[in-house]
């Protein structure tokens, strides 16, 4: 089992070659070793050029060791950070070295560090979180700024980080107090004749609370599509466009774009960044109904994959072949076969490609009674705006307020709704002059025990788990 007051030890940067890596140690007692390391004693929280040896005296490194004491630290223990030169094998001889001197035993026959071992996944800020020194979300959100993908993203993620999503959490949570403190008065002292359902301030109370939870839904609804980015796969036709289209969203030239039927064979990926949402493409291989070519057929498979898992589908259609009658009869079944894998509607955007090359009133008149849609030309990237103004529509992205989203997960969101039906149920008390108090009374503990459980009093040691577990090594 492993223990959690352990010193534990990680490489803090990214893997491969650096001018600068950093490993990190965190556990209790830890000025002696530095001590013992480098032969000189560290000030706390200054900069101390030191060399690095090894059992045999040798020189493994000259770096920059840094003494935190605790509490004063990111973990909230005593925590030591060596910044050396950053070649990963330099790295890694000087954790060895940290190991194996942290298990030589001492004067006093214990070892230096006993029971140093390696940091699992995110262990460092879980033990700032179990120190008290953030919160969960605080904590989740140092995941966010370092996967944030758009600078939207970051900017939101360290709003998180900073505590403004826990100060709108723990604001709502002692209002839901304030009204539990009413609502149990009333039942433990029903000789004072408190008529609570009809109290001003517990109705003004109520709709203040559902007014704040609604704010924060908003801010965490918006979040949650700017952290998780919006799965956008690109299917039709084999040379409908498809990989045109890509190049142009992305602005680069990422998949190859030829004449010849089934010149894309697999998915190709890449993140765009629209008004600052991330959004994830894959251009898919030309669908059809039969293929000899084995190749194709596992690439054609793997479309139908992402398609399954799309938030938004773009169905690409070649105008050049409007009147071809094999060409519309293919269409046809490609749409009947989304619509059989159980794929929404309402995520789909049909995409009218090659409008540059037809007659463009003729055909906007001969596609009426069309399913309706977009055109475009993605070679000369006409109606693209239209499109990518589609796609933030049908991601649920406003744009109002964009400094106020907290990067958000689907359990912040989940909870929050959970409050929400609870919040609902009184507000009907309310309206129905019941006075169930004791209903009232249990509605307002859950939902209380629903927002500790975002900021982490009450999280279990399995919820614990599987959120550091997500973490990178050494952060």
């Amino acid at each position: 089992m492993i223990e959690k007051n352990q010193p534990i030890i990680a490489i803090a940067t990214a893997s491969g070659v650096g001018a600068v890596g950093i490993v990190r140690i965190s556990g209790s007692k830890l000025s002696k070793f530095t001590e013992i390391l480098f032969n000189k004693k560290l000030k706390p929280r200054v900069a101390t050029l030191c060399e690095i040896k090894d059992a045999s005296h040798a020189v493994i490194d000259q770096l920059v060791a840094i003494f935190f004491e605790a509490p004063n630290s990111y973990t909230g223990e005593d925590v030591i950070e060596l910044q050396g030169h950053g070649g990963p094998v330099l790295l890694n001889m000087i954790q060895e070295r940290c190991i194996e001197l942290g298990r030589q035993i001492n004067a006093g026959g214990a070892p230096l560090l006993d029971g140093i071992r390696m940091a699992r996944a995110g262990e460092f800020t879980e033990r700032a979180f179990l120190n008290s020194k953030m919160d969960l979300t605080q904590a989740e959100a140092v995941m966010d700024l370092i996967s944030a993908s758009t600078r939207l993203a970051a900017k939101s993620a360290v709003r998180s980080l900073q505590g403004e999503f826990s100060k709108d959490i723990n604001f709502l949570k002692t209002r839901l107090i304030h009204l539990r403190v009413l609502v149990e008065a009333s039942i433990d002292f029903p000789e004072e004749e408190i008529d609570f359902i009809k109290s001003d301030h517990a109705n003004s109370l109520v709709k203040e609370i559902e007014q704040n939870l609604i704010n924060i839904l908003k801010k965490t609804e918006q979040g949650k599509v700017l952290r998780q980015g919006v799965n956008v796969v690109i299917a039709g036709q084999p040379n409908a466009g498809k990989s045109s289209l890509m190049n142009a969203l992305s602005g680069d030239e990422i998949a190859i774009v030829t004449s010849i039927e089934g010149t894309t064979r697999d998915v190709l990926n890449e993140t765009i960044a629209i008004e600052g949402v991330p959004f994830h493409l894959s251009d898919t291989a030309g669908l059809r109904e039969n293929t000899e070519d084995e190749v194709e057929k596992i690439g054609i498979e793997r479309a139908w994959k992402r398609i399954d898992d799309a938030d938004v589908l773009l169905h690409v259609h070649d105008l050049t072949r409007k009147n071809d009658t094999a060409y519309l009869e293919k269409d046809e079944w490609i749409i009947n076969a989304i619509k059989k894998r159980g794929v929404s509607q309402n995520k789909i955007i049909h995409v009218y490609n090659k409008f540059d090359l037809i007659n463009k009133e003729a055909s906007k008149d001969a596609m009426k009674n069309e399913h309706e849609g977009i055109f475009i030309s993605a070679k000369e990237g006409s109606g693209l705006k239209e499109l990518t103004s589609k796609l933030l529509n049908l991601a649920g992205w406003r744009q109002e307020s964009l400094e106020n989203i907290y990067l958000a997960r689907q359990r912040h969101i989940s909870a929050l709704k959970q409050i929400d039906e609870n919040i609902k149920k009184i507000m009907s008390c309310f309206i129905s002059k019941s006075p169930a108090l004791e209903l009232i009374a249990e509605e307002l503990r859950l939902a209380q025990n629903s927002l500790s459980e975002i900021t982490g009093e009450f999280s279990s040691d399995d919820l614990l788990g599987e959120i550091f577990s997500n973490f990178c090594i050494g952060k």
